[in-house]
Order: structure tokens, then sequence, then C-alpha cells
């Protein structure tokens, strides 16, 4: 595979390669990876995707696979055994957050049927395929992102702001960011 063009920001990286070429950009339908992703672009914020990357098996343990119907319960023990676990980012706003957010997607799934029906809604089920040649056309957030945050946070997410947004339509296929010249640009 490293005869093939990858977006730049993964180039080097044997994990961020793995990473790009298997799951970044695939469209993403069912909730309990919709829920994950949304758990670790959380977490991310302000940080870099590599660093909660390297991370994502010690969140998975750490939150009980990201099962969101089992951190919609989390107490006070849970969330002291979290601040103390070293294999994760310990963030006790961002650890409190992702039992909110669990809490919410909840509330979305009974409203929608799913998380899946509600998020996709906003691109009427398809991707949106872009066409930037490189990395620094890609924007950080967009107008779309910019509502589906709004409609988050009236629901009662916390730390999903319009980047966080967009960080997770790139990374659920919501949104076609690959390079043009990108082996997987036409894949996904």
């Amino acid at each position: 595979m490293s005869d093939k063009h990858r977006c730049a920001w993964c180039v080097g990286d044997p994990l961020y390669e793995a990473y790009h070429d298997e799951e970044w950009g695939k469209p993403v339908y069912d909730d309990d990876t919709l829920f994950e992703f949304l758990i670790l672009e959380t977490f991310q914020a302000g940080l870099s995707w590599i660093t909660v990357l390297r991370k994502r098996e010690n969140f998975r343990n750490a939150f009980d696979g990201f099962d969101y119907k089992k951190i919609a319960n989390y107490n006070q023990d849970k969330i002291n055994e979290l601040l103390q676990d070293a294999g994760i980012i310990r963030n006790k706003l961002k650890i409190n957050a992702t039992i909110t957010n669990a809490q919410a997607f909840i509330k979305i799934q009974k409203e929608f049927g799913s998380f899946s029906k509600y998020i996709w809604g906003f691109v009427d089920g398809a991707p949106i395929k872009n066409a930037f040649p490189s990395l620094k056309e890609v924007p950080a957030n967009t107008p779309l992102s910019d509502t589906i945050s709004k409609d988050l946070k009236k629901r009662g997410f916390k730390f999903v702001g319009t980047t966080v947004v967009y960080a997770h339509m790139q990374a659920t296929g919501m949104v076609n960011d690959h390079e043009t010249s990108c082996f997987r640009y036409n894949e996904v």
C-alpha cells in the first residue's frame, strides 16, 4: 500500500495510515460506531487526533466498549475511576460530557428510531463528496456543521462545537474530504 497516494495528514505514521485507509471517511450508519466516534471526537477537542487514536483501545476498555446505555448510567464512583485512568485523557468536563451525551444520544434514538437516522438526515442519508486537491483547502467547519452543532447542543449534548461536529462528519463519512488524488477518494 505504500505506493498509493494518501491524504497528507496521515502519511508517515502506521497507525494514522491504517486508520485513514480502513476507516476515515467511510460512511458509518450503525449507532454503536457513530457513538464511539462521537466520544472520541469529544475527547479530541483541543488536541490532535493521533493522541486520541493512540489511546482508542484504552478508551474502549475504560468506557465499557463505548456502550452508551451503560455510560448513560455512570455514577460518581465510575467518574472517579475514569479520572484515575492514565490510559485515557483525564478531563473531568469531557468525562461528564460523555455521560450527558450518552443520555442525549438515547433520547435521540427514541425520537428518531436511531441516532443514524437523525444525524444522516442532515445530508439526506448520503455523503457529501467534496473535491479538495490538498489538505490546506479542507475547512475546519461549514454552515452545515454549524447547524448540526446547534441542534445537538439544543438537545443537551456537550463538547459538540462546529469543528468537533465537522471532524465527526469527516470520520463517519458524512462528508468525503479525502484529497482528490488520494486512493480512497473514489473508494468511499
